[in-house]
């Protein structure tokens, strides 16, 4: 299979000496995983995948202090050798000479051993102070066309179609940090950038060919490395998404698998229920689970089994490798209750042990906080189960508060009691603010149209999820009202970022082309974005909210010295909001400010609520 070959695979072909003992050559090495290491990890085992035509025949052997091999591990396929490595604390940083002998071979090969840093700041995680951005890189900016197709990989740029390639890259994200900084964002989430050499659909990045080659359409892995700094000098750390569970079809491993078990249903696909409550489901059989956690995730993504424990390392040490590597800010991991729990339980505490200070944000796409809670760490699930997932994307307040907003004015009662119902079970979570909350993602319609185009439910919606507890993550153009009216269509919903393109007629960056309402949607953004990077009552103030009256809901996040009041009226009609009940909060307070108005308000008498509208009240005194 034609592949392009990246600067890691180029620097191991150049550093590969071969020394032959007879005339005809009969084994060699086309790749070693990881493509270097460091010294100075707390898990001190290195596997090495080894791959080359007729390896698995050779013995390694290492003479570098403070290095040995503990272990070696051959399997079905003659072409692969997996070499443990213990590497001691005394190990030298410098480069070592595996040697691989056998019947008429030898080779050495020559093996970087780095040292880990050790500024704690390297890759300390992003937090309830943070706003995340989330990019999909194809359809943000395009910032390097010389790339937008590659030779050898047959998806090539077609930005007429919804699901193809469009060209977006990392340089166009390294080129947008002002205007993400200038936002107020502290954090960005990019969608997989990773190899996704498939022969179609690949520009969302969930198929992945290459673990450790980043897709020469996006750009390259010195990019994204200097992306990741260049980032961090502004102060905005870079989240990277993570695919454990699956793979692409065309993942070099499909080639050449190294054992009968590398894959789940692996001479006969099977596409997974998404059942997932049989994780949880006391009267769950083992066929169920099975047929969810073992399911391809379609066709052309085969469903990798964690419980192979070398591929179990292999997975392990390529997210410490790109944390190390990047020095992230964090990761998001795709369909965390996919694979193999106990692997993701072993996954997630790996990372977390040699990054006390990292996030990991796992995806659990459910409406019940009974299902999202029982992944994060520090829950006492009844089961028995452990995690050490530190954070989970929050679902069931998005999925509640979308309903709440698009409900009809109920005959008694309050539209709004379900969302102040769902999060009075914040018991359920270790740590409710450490959830990531958000308004839309890449995986469904923008609130803008989940709201009906509603300007006065999308102003609810983003005032909502930057001002509730937890860590709020906006989806790129929701602050420019990008839409998708009429369809669900994931190529129509990750359309293109205005003004990403050369000869744009609408541009963000700029504001050219904009409606007013855009316009005003996008300073709203950034008005509350950079009042709440300021504001640390937001970042980690209690929670306290009131019986929703009518159509009218309050809530206030408040420490010892700050407080701020939000309210909200979803009614048609104006409101005299009497004060009295908030004593608890309010009790000797006069003057507040309107962050979304500027307004001044009297908070020791009833508060004048417009129709539709939100008050965002910092109390001044």
């Amino acid at each position: 299979m034609t592949r392009i070959l990246s600067t890691f695979v180029s620097a191991i072909l150049l550093n590969l000496a071969i020394i032959s003992a007879c005339s005809a050559q009969t084994a060699s090495i086309d790749r070693v995983e990881p493509p270097f290491w460091w010294q100075g990890f707390k898990h001190q085992e290195l596997q090495l995948l080894i791959h080359g035509d007729n390896i698995s025949n050779l013995t390694p052997s290492v003479d570098y202090p403070g290095v040995k091999v503990a272990r070696v591990e051959r399997v079905k396929s003659d072409n692969y050798l997996f070499i443990y490595l213990q590497i001691n604390a005394e190990a030298p940083v410098g480069e070592l000479d595996i040697q691989f002998n056998g019947a008429g071979d030898v080779l050495v090969y020559r093996y970087e051993l780095r040292s880990k840093i050790s500024d704690p700041t390297h890759a300390t995680g992003f937090t309830a102070a943070d706003s995340i951005y989330l990019i999909t890189p194809d359809r943000f900016v395009n910032g390097d066309p010389t790339n937008d197709s590659v030779d050898g990989y047959r998806d090539p740029l077609n930005r007429s179609a919804e699901y193809g390639r469009h060209g977006g890259d990392i340089a166009g994200i390294s080129s947008s940090l002002d205007y993400i900084g200038e936002m107020g964002f502290t954090a960005i989430w990019i969608n997989p950038v990773l190899e996704n050499a498939m022969p179609r659909w690949s520009y969302h990045g969930y198929a992945t060919t290459d673990y450790y080659t980043v897709d020469p359409r996006f750009g390259s892995n010195e990019l994204y490395l200097q992306l990741v700094a260049d980032a961090k000098r502004k102060g905005i750390g870079v989240i990277m998404d993570v695919i454990v569970n699956h793979i692409g079809r065309e993942h070099w491993w499909m080639d050449d698998l190294p054992t009968d078990d590398w894959l789940n249903f692996q001479d006969a696909p099977s596409i997974t229920t998404h059942a997932r409550t049989t994780h949880q489901d006391p009267y769950a059989s083992g066929f169920d689970k099975r047929a969810h956690a073992d399911g391809w995730f379609s066709d052309d993504m085969p469903d990798l089994n964690q419980r192979n424990p070398l591929l179990a390392d292999y997975l392990i040490q390529n997210s410490i490798w790109w944390v190390e590597y990047l020095g992230l800010a964090g990761i998001r991991q795709d369909t965390y209750p996919y694979p193999d729990k106990h692997f993701m339980s072993e996954w997630s505490r790996r990372i977390m042990d040699e990054y006390p200070d990292f996030n990991i944000v796992g995806e659990e796409w459910s409406a019940n906080p009974n299902i999202v809670s029982y992944w994060q760490a520090g829950k006492k699930n009844h089961d028995g189960y452990q995690s050490w997932l530190p954070s989970l994307m929050d679902f069931p307040t998005q999925i509640v508060l979308t309903n709440v907003l698009n409900a009809e004015t109920p005959q008694w009662g309050s539209a709004w009691t379900p969302l102040y119902e769902l999060l009075a079970t914040d018991f359920l979570y270790p740590e409710p603010q450490n959830l990531v909350i958000f308004p839309d993602n890449h995986d469904m319609s923008r609130i803008y149209s989940q709201v009906n185009e509603d300007d006065d439910l999308f102003r609810m919606a983003i005032v909502f999820n930057l001002t509730m507890r937890g860590i709020p993550q906006i989806y790129y153009g929701t602050e420019v009202l990008m839409a998708n009216p009429g369809t669900e269509s994931h190529g129509v919903i990750r359309s293109d970022f205005p003004g990403g393109w050369e000869g744009d007629q609408r541009n963000a960056f700029t504001g050219d082309g904009l409606t007013d309402k855009e316009l005003s949607a996008q300073q709203l953004v950034k008005d509350l974005l950079n009042w709440r990077k300021r504001s640390k009552v937001i970042h980690n103030g209690m929670l306290m909210h009131y019986a929703p009256r009518g159509e009218v809901y309050t809530y206030f996040r408040y420490n010892n010295n700050d407080t701020v009041m939000v309210v909200m009226n979803r009614g048609e009609d104006s409101v005299d909001l009497p004060v009295e009940q908030f004593a608890e909060r309010l009790a000797g307070k006069h003057q507040a400010i309107d962050i979304i108005s500027g307004d001044r308000h009297d908070v020791s008498k009833p508060l004048m609520l417009r129709p539709r509208s939100v008050l965002l009240l910092e109390i001044i005194d």
